[in-house]
């Protein structure tokens, strides 16, 4: 699909990444609802091992595609940085407010972007620079390190959305040589066999009611996953990524109304700033490819294409 048919459907691609905002503060919503029924580390598995389910799809495409050494090292050791980015993420959902998970999610394209110029080579002018350097203000805005206590919740997000980076940045790497739905396939395989381990240790028999809820979470991770890539066919992430900042806003008002959590304005803040340098990287990724002349690849897709939320 071409960038000129891309842009000539703006309408589309916002309606369908609203629907995947939507679709995601759905998903946490529901893992907050768990609370401290379940440990986060069993939850984290027990989402993934019943999200297996919507591989059957991709199965055949999995089974055909032949892996090298190599091929399987990177998903062996993509798949043990995820599973730490979502254990972290299920702990954090017990211990702090929905907006602020949902505004300090918002740091992993940030992450995916300095992590690129660092290890892959990607050119890092100053106007990404100066965007990071923003998103790493927004970040302490919500912290407010030595005016508010920063909880063990704070410290969980952080190392998320870093390994979340870790993780994007494996996949910038394979989709060069494998097609990404078959990487997005294996990401759910591998994070699930490296979580077996930490759950064994932590085991207690499930409730039936939890057991429905996590597949939820799973049925609403897929669904989103599956809406923002109908968003990015249809329009330039430079024209989808500025409607994900209503996810803060779903969040923040689902976390009031259902969980009864204050509305806290710095977190707003901080997150639209985070959100404002995503959107930034976003526009310049979108303007250097057009002036180049470059259609976006598997390979060369900015870190908001890559984005997965981690679900």
């Amino acid at each position: 699909m071409s960038i000129a048919t891309d842009q000539s459907r703006p309408i589309a691609g916002m309606f369908w990444m609203f629907a995947a905002g939507m679709s995601f503060v759905v998903m946490t919503a529901l893992v907050k609802t768990l609370g401290t029924t379940m440990n986060p580390i069993q939850a984290a598995f027990l989402r993934y091992a019943l999200g297996l389910v919507f591989l059957l799809p991709a199965l055949r495409a999995i089974v055909a595609t032949r892996l090298t050494r190599r091929n399987v090292t990177l998903f062996g050791l993509r798949g043990v940085v995820h599973a730490a980015a979502v254990m972290l993420w299920f702990f954090a959902m017990t211990r702090i407010p929905l907006a602020e998970v949902t505004a300090m999610n918002y740091m992993t394209p940030v992450y995916v972007t300095l992590g690129a110029a660092l290890f892959l080579g990607e050119r890092l002018a100053f106007r990404r620079i100066a965007a990071i350097g923003v998103a790493l203000v927004g970040v302490v805005i919500i912290l407010r390190p030595g005016f508010r206590e920063v909880s063990p919740g704070h410290i969980a997000m952080l190392g998320t959305s870093l390994a979340l980076g870790g993780s994007y940045l494996l996949a910038k790497v394979m989709v060069r040589d494998i097609r990404p739905s078959v990487v997005v396939a294996h990401l759910s395989i591998w994070v699930t066999i490296a979580l077996i381990p930490f759950a064994v240790a932590v085991w207690e028999p499930p409730r039936l009611r939890d057991l429905g809820v996590l597949f939820l979470v799973a049925s609403f991770a897929t669904a989103g996953h599956y809406f923002m890539t109908l968003a990015l066919q249809a329009a330039p992430v430079a024209v989808t990524q500025p409607v994900t900042f209503l996810q803060l806003i779903w969040a923040t008002l689902l976390g009031a109304i259902v969980f009864h959590e204050s509305v806290d304005i710095w977190v707003v803040a901080g997150g639209t700033l985070i959100l404002a340098a995503v959107s930034f990287i976003a526009w310049r990724e979108a303007v250097l490819k057009r002036s180049s002349g470059t259609p976006p690849s598997g390979s060369e897709c900015p870190p908001e294409r890559l984005r997965k939320v981690v679900d």
